[in-house]
């Protein structure tokens, strides 16, 4: 299990959040009392949700102490956190809205899991979840093809990938599961600046449990390839780079008794 650093995921805070956003929207709870976001990271973007439904009891879980820590700082009267395993976690009681941002990707065969979070929403609740659907693009992909090569393999071998499906896929999970679901993807075009901005982007997400396997010698060699690798498949332009981002959204309403 990687270790993560807030600082370095939050970096790109804004473009990270949009995703986000876009996701809660299409949320139709009016007067939710109890809301989980299931893998809330930093904390941040959880704590917008007792802004959007202010008389709801908001949780946020995570697996990373760390990210926990930080999240503490967005803690309130209507508003906590806790660490937890998000592949184990069980509500006391059905909750009224469960989200989950950019999370699911990352908890191995997640699918298998969908029947019990909708088991963990009050019927007429709501289940809402994001992940990203760019594993197939360039930055992913150089990430792996590198992490296989003879250098640093030995290293790498082990590490098992984020995975994720077509909005098709969950949609028909969901509905099977006697769900109303709404289920999209968007592709953002994020326009990254500074030095090697992709770099800097993924490594607070999909390259860190990569980069956390290589000893010190190793993975500044590892850093110096990728980053020449990133440098060509996503060329600077004069007004900053673009990181294209295809994202899938669900949005699930639990079949009411």
């Amino acid at each position: 299990m990687a270790d993560w650093d807030p600082a370095t995921y939050l970096q790109f805070a804004d473009e990270r959040s949009r995703p986000f956003f876009d996701l809660v929207a299409r949320i139709r709870s009016e007067s939710p009392r109890s809301v989980v976001d299931l893998g809330c990271g930093p904390g941040q973007l959880t704590a917008t949700l007792a802004q959007r439904w202010p008389a709801a009891a908001v949780e946020g879980i995570d697996s990373s102490p760390e990210m926990i820590r930080k999240a503490a700082d967005h803690a309130g009267p209507s508003v906590s956190f806790r660490v937890a395993d998000v592949a184990q976690w069980r509500p006391a009681q059905p909750v009224d809205v469960l989200v989950s941002n950019a999370t699911l990707q990352w908890v191995p065969r997640h699918r298998l899991l969908l029947p019990q979070l909708v088991a963990a929403v009050v019927p007429g609740g709501w289940f809402a979840f994001q992940v990203p659907g760019n594993f197939s693009e360039p930055s992913h992909r150089l990430l792996h093809d590198l992490a296989a090569d003879a250098r640093f393999r030995t290293h790498t071998a082990e590490l098992e990938a984020p995975a994720a499906f077509d909005a098709a896929t969950y949609l028909g999970d969901l509905s099977a599961l006697g769900c109303r679901v709404n289920a999209w993807e968007t592709t953002y075009l994020h326009v990254l600046t500074g030095p090697d901005p992709v770099f800097r982007w993924i490594s607070g997400t999909g390259a860190r449990p990569v980069l956390q396997a290589l000893p010190d010698d190793l993975r500044a060699e590892f850093e110096r390839d990728y980053k020449a690798a990133l440098a060509n498949a996503y060329p600077m332009q004069s007004f900053g780079t673009v990181l294209p981002f295809r994202r899938v959204f669900v949005v699930a309403q639990i079949e009411k008794d």
